[in-house]
């Protein structure tokens, strides 16, 4: 800048001011409406989109070309960024539903053998079960969508993962069910064993899990009680669909499989000579060195040994080596010591989890509002605008209102403005940052009769501006280029009336106003205050004065939205506010506690002056959730707990067994909270969907593995033993397509379930021994099944002496007469 120029830009020190700063923030208002009716802020929002495209086309890479940091932002850059990413995840769920398809097709067939993985597989039985959840999301959000209720972002992106979790563990437990069925059985009897064994505890984790959502219903966060009630409904569709549509696609699957078809071809049949026998798999007996296993298996016609080979069983392992180990006392007690420490550690964790949702963290990465907060963070020194409205003001002469609101000369020592100068004071616990600008105070300042420059008035009572703001054309042509004086005078008089009337020319620099007056003279007020009549007369004039030298307090401009003056003629101002600003707010936990702080203030002022006071700021919509949040995640998890305790009481008829449940579920959200506070993760509406999803996930392998243990028979080291082996390794398996949600925290309470419940759960009356043989020992199923089955019937050493066709012939002698 030339230095001959500095003193048009207020000076050297201005101008040196300037020059040493290391960043700038221009702000351009832009005015919003009440979108009542229609999209009234439709001008605003697409001057924004204007604005942003501006910046990103022309300005930002000028700025650049001169080493330079531009970073923007406008009110609705946030909603478009976040429409941006929602449709960017729209990829990342169809890719995770391609690979839960790709790992549900492997789960459900049969151990792969190259020869007989066309006929094994069970790719269509996948797909049939991935369209099945997909099923089941679509209809709770069309049926929800149809009686208005909108759908989320929340919905969107996190509900087709829920329901993709229980219904893969739903199905990988209904097919291996069916596969554990004897043979000799026909494919109807078997899918209905299948069905008895597995139904209850499918029936009651869904029932558990419906309610544990349904009950969320009730909570007033929209965020949660939204998601809660199309959870609720996609996991009963869910249920419902799998207990009736896959079970009839699985028979279909089997029927397909036994006929020797192809896999995702079943028009094509392979002829019974060349097909191997894949599904029928009868026993599998260890090798001398237990590394081994001889695996006897037969089809449809004949029976055949298939082959040796080396692997690993989840079902041995978790019977031979899991299933003893737990089974000490010792050992029960440091996994009850260790898991109630791990609770206590959470709860003690819990108190360092701050509520708030860090805006960079839901934005995509290469967005350009990531500069933007981070500059913001970095640079600004100015905190938020800080509203106080003040509902009712009654500025009668007879109501006290004025003097407890103002803070100039006979006002209250206790009014709103002086507590809020008091409060300005202790920033640090206020956040309050300067006294607010008072809309009162200047104008009960601009009518006051020592401002004689302010409040002024022609003989005929209109209203008379400031001398300095006299349209003096000749001096205002000479000053403003160019401009035709008509045109000059249209725009003036539009602003401001002036002294002399248009029609007579030009006006003198003196004299002309020479029968202009105060409005008030000392005794036409009442101790310096006006009257109701001349408040109410007056205000307008304030509000459309506009501010000179000779009078600063005008008050068009910097308060013309401040007073709403519907209905004012009562004597009943029903809205106006007083501005301050916030300190700078740079973290969520800053700007929850600036809200707080601003609340409790309020609320202390309202009850001690009797006036309705209330705080605003602009991003108090977006933390107001914050201020309820512990109290909401905490009523949301008690209300999904209670739930599960309910429909297990209910259902099971043992309080043991749903106090235990129960036990298990609260440890695993403690501890998901307690890995949420060393993770710095933030409270917030998505973290306390997440908590109510891990119960309605946990569920699932808690009332499974239970379910197993209470129809078991036997001491309860046998029972535990065959939860294991069963349902236990059925339950870790399913484990590893959920490893991003919280399946890996329930497996984790599974040996504590099962600790708790061999020590305390009573045996179930009425399950007979050689009934729970018959059905452990003529249950035959896969590979990774078999042997854990063969080794739990206490019939083994007479079942490897004797033939396998005498074994399986007592087996089910023992059967008809047990049933």
């Amino acid at each position: 800048m030339d230095p001959e120029n500095y003193d048009d830009y207020g000076g050297v020190e201005h101008a040196e001011y300037c020059f040493q700063a290391s960043a700038f923030l221009i702000t351009y208002p832009v005015n919003n409406a009440i979108d009542k009716a229609g999209n009234e802020n439709g001008r605003a929002v697409a001057w924004e989109k204007a604005f942003i495209q501006l910046v990103k086309d022309e300005l930002l890479p000028m700025v650049q070309s001169n080493n330079l940091t531009l970073s923007f932002s406008s009110e609705s850059s946030i909603e478009e960024e976040l429409k941006r990413e929602s449709t960017a995840d729209a990829i990342t769920i169809l890719i995770s539903y391609l690979v839960m398809f790709a790992y549900i097709s492997v789960t459900l067939g049969d151990a792969p053998h190259l020869s007989s993985f066309y006929i094994s597989s069970k790719v269509l039985l996948g797909l049939s079960g991935v369209m099945v959840v997909m099923l089941s999301v679509l209809g709770s959000v069309g049926l929800f969508s149809a009686f208005g209720v909108k759908s989320t972002l929340i919905i969107m992106e996190v509900i087709p993962f829920l329901v993709l979790a229980v219904g893969v563990d739903n199905m990988c437990i209904l097919v291996h069910a069916v596969k554990r069925q004897p043979l000799e059985l026909p494919l109807e009897g078997r899918i209905s064993n299948a069905l008895v064994e597995v139904g209850p505890s499918i029936t009651l984790a869904s029932l558990s899990e419906v309610l544990a959502f349904a009950v969320g219903g009730f909570i007033p966060m929209p965020a949660c009680r939204v998601f809660s009630m199309f959870a609720a409904l996609a996991v009963l569709l869910d249920f419902l669909l799998q207990v009736t549509a896959f079970v009839a696609l699985i028979v279909f699957d089997f029927l397909r499989a036994e006929d020797n078809r192809i896999d995702c071809f079943p028009c094509i049949k392979i002829p019974s000579s060349s097909a191997k026998a894949i599904s029928s798999i009868v026993v599998l007996q260890p090798t001398s060195d237990k590394a081994s296993y001889k695996v006897l298996g037969t089809n449809t016609a004949n029976k055949e040994e298939v082959r040796q080979e080396n692997m690993v069983d989840w079902n041995c392992c978790n019977y031979e080596v899991h299933a003893p180990i737990l089974g000490l006392w010792g050992v029960k007690i440091v996994v009850i010591a260790v898991f109630i420490a791990f609770a206590l550690t959470s709860i003690a964790l819990c108190t360092r989890i701050e509520p708030g949702l860090e805006q960079k963290i839901v934005l995509p990465r290469d967005s350009y509002l990531q500069g933007y907060f981070n500059n913001v963070s970095e640079h600004l020194r100015v905190g938020p605008p800080l509203y106080f409205v003040v509902k009712n003001y009654n500025y009668s002469s007879e109501s006290r209102h004025t003097n407890q609101l103002c803070s100039i000369s006979q006002c209250d020592s206790n009014s709103l403005l002086n507590e809020i100068a008091r409060a300005s004071v202790t920033p640090e616990s206020s956040f309050i940052a300067k006294p607010a600008a008072s809309w009162l105070d200047d104008f009960l300042v601009w009518i006051s009769p020592e401002a004689f420059g302010c409040c002024r008035k022609f003989i005929n009572g209109s209203y008379c501006p400031p001398d300095d703001q006299l349209f003096c054309a000749a001096f205002v042509h000479t000053m403003i280029c160019a401009i035709p004086l008509d045109s000059l005078k249209q725009t003036y008089f539009s602003l401001q009336p002036p002294c002399c009337s248009p029609d007579e020319g030009s006006c003198g620099l003196g004299g002309v106003c020479k029968d202009c007056t105060t409005c008030f003279r000392h005794s036409d007020l009442r101790s310096d205050r006006p009257s109701t009549a001349q408040f109410s007369e007056k205000l307008p004039w304030f509000l459309n004065a506009l501010p000179s030298a000779d009078c600063a307090k005008g008050g068009h401009g910097a308060y013309t939205s401040s007073v709403d003056l519907n209905g004012y003629e009562s004597g009943v101002i029903q809205a106006s506010e007083f501005r301050t600003y916030h300190t700078p707010l740079n973290k969520q936990s800053d700007y929850v506690n600036s809200m707080q702080a601003a609340r409790e203030f309020s609320s202390r002022v309202s009850e001690s002056l009797k006036i309705q006071i209330f705080p605003y700021s602009v991003f108090y919509m977006f933390f107001e959730q914050y201020l309820d949040i512990w109290r909401t995640a905490l009523i949301n998890i008690a209300m999904a707990l209670g739930a599960v305790f309910i429909v297990c009481l209910v259902i099971t008829c043992s309080l043991w067994t749903s106090a235990i449940i129960l036990l298990v579920l609260a440890m695993i959200v403690l501890d998901l909270m307690g890995v949420m506070a060393i993770l710095n993760i933030q409270l917030n509406a998505i973290s306390v969907v997440n908590l109510v999803m891990s119960i309605g996930i946990a569920v699932e392998f808690c009332v499974h593995i239970t379910h197993t243990f209470s129809v078991s028979s036997g001491d309860r080291g046998k029972r535990a033993k065959e939860a294991l082996s069963t349902m236990g390794a059925s339950v870790f398996r399913l484990t590893t397509d959920l490893w991003n949600h919280t399946y890996k925290a329930s497996w984790s309470y599974g040996p504590l379930l099962l600790k708790i419940g061999s020590l305390f759960l009573p045996d179930v009356p009425g399950v007979g021994p050689y009934r729970v043989l018959a059905r452990a020992c003529i249950s035959t199923c896969g590979v990774e099944h078999l042997w854990s089955t063969f080794e739990m019937c206490s019939y083994r050493e007479e079942a490897r002496r004797s033939s396998y066709a005498l074994f399986f012939n007592r087996a089910k002698m023992i059967a008809c007469i047990t049933n």
